[in-house]
Parts: C-alpha cells; sequence; structure tokens
C-alpha cells in the first residue's frame, strides 16, 4: 500500500475517534436520562434512595418541565461535575423539599440547551416526591460571575436555573452565567 493510503486511513481513524467522542457525550446524557427516569419511578413507589445504576453516588430529586419547549428533565442530588454529566443538579444543600429557594444547574450544550429558548411567562413545572409546583419565567439575565454572587435565600420562593453563557462558546467553562428566574404561578 502506498505511503498516502496510510496516511489517509490514519487521518480518517482519527477522523472518525474525534467524531464518535462528539458523539459520546450527548448518547451518554440521553441514556442517562433514561435510566434517571427508572430511578424516579421506583422514588414515586417508595423505594428510599433509588439508585439509578449500582455505582451512582446521586439519586433522582425531581422532574423539571418547560411544557412549551417539551422539555422534561430528571434533577439530581448533589452538584458536582459528574452528577452535571448525567442531568440537571440541584445547587442548594437544603434538601429540595425543605427550600423555598430552588436553585438548578446544567450544562449549556446539553440538558440546559433549551434555556436558549425560554422566554418571559413561560411555565417550568418542578415535581418533587411530596408536590408539583408551578412557576413562570420572570427574569432571564446575562451575569458574569466575577461581579454577582449567587445568593440563595429561604425567605423568597422561586426557581433559578443556572448554565455557563454564551451558549454558542468554542469552549465550557468562563465567567458568565445565563440565569433563568422564576417565581410561583400564585404570585
Amino acid at each position: 500500500m502506498p505511503r498516502h493510503h496510510w496516511i489517509l486511513a490514519a487521518v480518517a481513524l482519527t477522523a472518525a475517534i474525534f467524531l464518535l467522542n462528539a458523539a459520546w457525550i450527548p448518547v451518554k446524557a440521553e441514556i442517562a436520562q433514561q435510566l434517571l427516569e427508572r430511578a424516579w419511578l421506583r422514588t414515586l413507589a417508595g423505594v428510599a434512595d433509588a439508585k439509578p445504576w449500582p455505582w451512582a453516588d446521586t439519586r433522582a430529586i425531581a422532574i423539571l418541565e418547560v411544557p412549551r419547549l417539551g422539555q422534561r428533565l430528571v434533577v439530581l442530588e448533589g452538584s458536582s461535575g459528574r452528577n452535571l454529566a448525567f442531568g440537571p443538579t440541584l445547587v442548594n444543600t437544603t434538601p429540595l423539599n425543605e427550600s423555598a429557594d430552588r436553585i438548578l444547574s446544567g450544562h449549556r450544550d446539553t440538558h440546559f440547551s433549551f434555556l436558549k429558548d425560554l422566554k418571559h411567562g413561560d411555565l417550568l413545572r418542578l415535581q418533587t416526591d411530596k408536590e408539583v409546583r408551578n412557576y413562570r419565567v420572570s427574569w432571564l439575565e446575562a451575569v458574569d460571575s466575577r461581579q454577582q454572587q449567587l445568593v440563595m435565600d429561604d425567605t423568597v420562593e422561586r426557581l433559578t436555573l443556572l448554565t455557563c453563557y454564551p451558549f454558542n462558546a468554542a469552549s465550557a467553562g468562563g465567567p458568565m452565567r445565563w440565569v433563568v428566574t422564576a417565581l410561583p404561578e400564585n404570585q
């Protein structure tokens, strides 16, 4: 085989590896949501600490729905990078059912990519194992995390969704955050 064929084969193999690696993140996120959905159903059936897979160090604690956009996501306990790979997570250290100020975080390029499409007044529904709460989007804003601190205040009832910003950035991270604040529907 001539040398240029080997070079072309090596380039094609490298491209295939990069393509598979790029596709793996959204595929893993989707498979995880299916396993988390099963864990959520076991939670609703009364199974204490229903884990989505045997070695999981997290559990499903809520369902976040955005009816207008057809979104339904399982929310995880523990806001770590590892958990964020599988779904949106609860930022609060207080258990979800004990907190009025509920803050959820997710990746801008997977689970929380829909935040860019939210509009003022959109309905957000948060279901825990104890209740279902409806919220309406009240504020959407880009915030520089170097200039503003995240404040949790349990005297205020609200649902806040956080993700990195801008949505189309070439690399993840950075100081900018997209913050969606929603107030209870009855306010």
